[in-house]
Parts: C-alpha cells; sequence; structure tokens
C-alpha cells in the first residue's frame, strides 16, 4: 500500500496510525479530523477538566517528539467515499486517494429536539463543548442533567463538587439498567442520593422552556424543574453518514468482522463508529469505550495491511471506568444475558463492592466499586476464557 489514510483524528485513529507504523507500513499516510485540534483525551473532559483540576495542555494523547511521519489535515471532515477509487472527499473540496482506509469517526452526542439557539444548553463531546460547559458552571446555580448514564453522572458529580444544586432526570425506571442490569444501576445510581443530589427517574423530558436563556425542564408528568443550565445526556450517534451509498454496510455505526474488516476491501473501521462482530455473543456489538478505541485498532491494522489473510482473534471483553463523587467504577465484559449476579466482596450500602454477572454458572462481567484489586482479578479471569 503506497497511501493509507485514517479519517478520525481522536483516541481510535491515533491508535490506528501508531499501529501502523509499529506493524511496519513506511508508505504515505494520512490523518483526517473533523476538529482543528490534535488528538486529545475525552473522559477527563467530563471530570478533572470540567472541576479546573486538568488544563488542555494535560488532555494531549501524542507523546513529546512523537512523529508518526503523518500529513494531519485537521478542521474538515469526509463527506464520501468512492468505493472503486477508495477516494475520500473533504468538505473543503479536497479529495484523498488511498489504498487503504480506516474509519474513525467515532460518535456525535445527540441533542434535545427544540434546544437549539437556547442559552444554557449544552452537550458534552468534545474539547469545545468542556470549555463552554466549565465556563457556566464556574458562575454556579441550578443544573439539570437530562440522562442518568455515566457521562450525565459524571457530570453531575463534578458539578455537585463545584457547589451548585444538581438534579438528575433519567427516563428508565433504573439509570445505568443497559450496561450494568438493574440490580447494579440502581446501587451504582444509588450515588446521587448518597451525596444529595436529586434523582428523578421514569419520567422523560417534554421539552425546555425560556425564550433566549432556559429556565426550566418540563417533564411529561407535567412537573417543571427550574434550571439555569441544562446538559443534554442521551447518549451518542455513531458518524457514519457520509458513508451512505459507499457500498460499505451500516448497521449501527459499520458493520464490521471481528478483526474490524468492512464490507470493502482495504477499508476497516474501529473506535465509536464500529459495530465489531463479538464471537462470544454471536451478534455485533459497538463498544463505546476508551479502551476499545485504543485497543483494537492494532487488529484492524494487522488485517488490512495482510488484506484480510490473518484470522481474527477474539477482541477482549469490553472495559470501560467511571469516576463518580470519589467512588472508582470499574466494568469488564457484557451484563446483558447474564442471569444472575451476586456480590463477591464488600457491602452494597456502602458502594465498596465486587460483583459478579454469569450465564448458566459461568461469569460473563465483572462490576468492581472501589475495588481495584479483585476487579483486576476477575478482568483477566474474564479474558482467559474467551
Amino acid at each position: 500500500m503506497r497511501t493509507v489514510a485514517v479519517v478520525g483524528a481522536s483516541l481510535a485513529g491515533l491508535s490506528a496510525a501508531r499501529s501502523l507504523r509499529r506493524q511496519g507500513y513506511d508508505g504515505r499516510l494520512v490523518v483526517i479530523g473533523d476538529e482543528t485540534h490534535r488528538p486529545y483525551d475525552r473522559p477527563p473532559l467530563s471530570k478533572e477538566f470540567l472541576a479546573g483540576t486538568l488544563g488542555e495542555a494535560d488532555l494531549g494523547l501524542e507523546a513529546e517528539g512523537e512523529d508518526l511521519a503523518a500529513e494531519w489535515l485537521l478542521g474538515t471532515r469526509a463527506t464520501g467515499l468512492d468505493r472503486t477509487s477508495r477516494a475520500l472527499r473533504l468538505a473543503d473540496g479536497r479529495e484523498v486517494r488511498a489504498d487503504g482506509v480506516v474509519i474513525a469517526t467515532g460518535a456525535a452526542a445527540r441533542t434535545l429536539p427544540g434546544s437549539a439557539g437556547l442559552a444554557g444548553v449544552h452537550t458534552l463531546r468534545t474539547l469545545d463543548d468542556a470549555r463552554a460547559l466549565r465556563d457556566e458552571l464556574a458562575r454556579g446555580g441550578r443544573l439539570v442533567v437530562i440522562g442518568g448514564g455515566f457521562v450525565g453522572a459524571e457530570v453531575a458529580s463534578t458539578a455537585y463538587a463545584l457547589g451548585l444544586d444538581v438534579t438528575v432526570v433519567e427516563a428508565a425506571p433504573t439509570p445505568l439498567a443497559g450496561p450494568l442490569g438493574e440490580t447494579m444501576g440502581a446501587v451504582v445510581s444509588g450515588l446521587h442520593a448518597d451525596h444529595g443530589v436529586r434523582l428523578l427517574c421514569g419520567v422523560g423530558v417534554k421539552g425546555l422552556s425560556g425564550e433566549e436563556r432556559v429556565e426550566a425542564v418540563l417533564l411529561e408528568d407535567g412537573r417543571s424543574v427550574p434550571a439555569d443550565i441544562v446538559v443534554v445526556g442521551v447518549g451518542a450517534r455513531p458518524c457514519v453518514e457520509w458513508l451512505e451509498g459507499s457500498g460499505i454496510a451500516l448497521d449501527n455505526g459499520v458493520k464490521c468482522g471481528a478483526d474490524g474488516r468492512t464490507s470493502l476491501a482495504g477499508v476497516v473501521a474501529v473506535g465509536d463508529c464500529a459495530n465489531w462482530y463479538d464471537p462470544r455473543a454471536g451478534a455485533h456489538r459497538r463498544v463505546e469505550h476508551w479502551t476499545g478505541a485504543r485497543e483494537r485498532p492494532d487488529a484492524a491494522v494487522t488485517a488490512l495491511l495482510a488484506g484480510g489473510a490473518v484470522e481474527p482473534g477474539v477482541p477482549r471483553p469490553p472495559y470501560f471506568w467511571s469516576d463518580q463523587y470519589g467512588v472508582k467504577i470499574q466494568f469488564a465484559g457484557h451484563a446483558a444475558g447474564a442471569d444472575s449476579v451476586t456480590v463477591e466482596a464488600g457491602a452494597v450500602d456502602d458502594r465498596d463492592v465486587l460483583a459478579v454477572y454469569r450465564r448458566a454458572g459461568e461469569p460473563v462481567a465483572v462490576l468492581g466499586m472501589n475495588q481495584p484489586r479483585l476487579f483486576t482479578r476477575w478482568r483477566k479471569q474474564l479474558a482467559a476464557m474467551s
């Protein structure tokens, strides 16, 4: 291959570029990113960066002096891919022809209909989002977080520590029931009540009130929650619209094999936009976690450079972590499909717990709250079972 283009300049794209060089690719390498920023770390955006304890310089993912001998085309997004020539069309009118393509365009935060143009309403996905939200939180006031997922919970935790009055609104009866199951989802989301943060569950949001600036969140049950600041944390959608008509199969992102290969030869996908096949589950799963964006590009690059001649391995069980109210939460595996969950150590009421999820008696996932040692042991055990 004379030219490989990596579309996406965040962690997954940078990891792919590094892997290409590490695996011996010495041809032309082009990295395309829609943001103007060099690759940066996203997890701290909802925590240390928002709290003001971490600066922008600390977010950089590139090592000092690191040089991948790549052409960086930043501040422009890809708008199309020609299936025959593998030519990438960019929003600024340029075109990049490549022999191999790594799709790493990530995901974009979902917004609340009708909230456009209303001051005080935020999503949190990018560095620019975090800058704007940090400035508002510094003024204090009443914050309403719409969505009780991990990003929403981390923002609530950070804002609570900054002294804001915080309310979390979650449409589901139990926050985090999707990734953690109902039992442990209730335990983890109990951290809000432990710290005096209001948690309103089982009620949807009807809309927002306010003319130029948000004043309240209107709930479907008729209640109105006063708000000076609103953070919408209702998930993210994979950024794959630009691939429509390219011949690449799309299904909740880019549909891939167990090694990231797409339906188009010479094209692989990694990161939040990639819906990889999971041999353990016998189904495709889109993994939106830092560890997946860091680890999986190695396998995808191997497949790309080998032209699919290498038998794909089994990806490690997904792993993610979250820091909320001083508690370190770690999770590995898949809670979906588990028929039991048992507490193996610690106490639920103390939010100091190690829980193991099993299906037909076999461990399929593990959750730790302030249990890093035991969690690491169980995580290794899950990986060894693959």
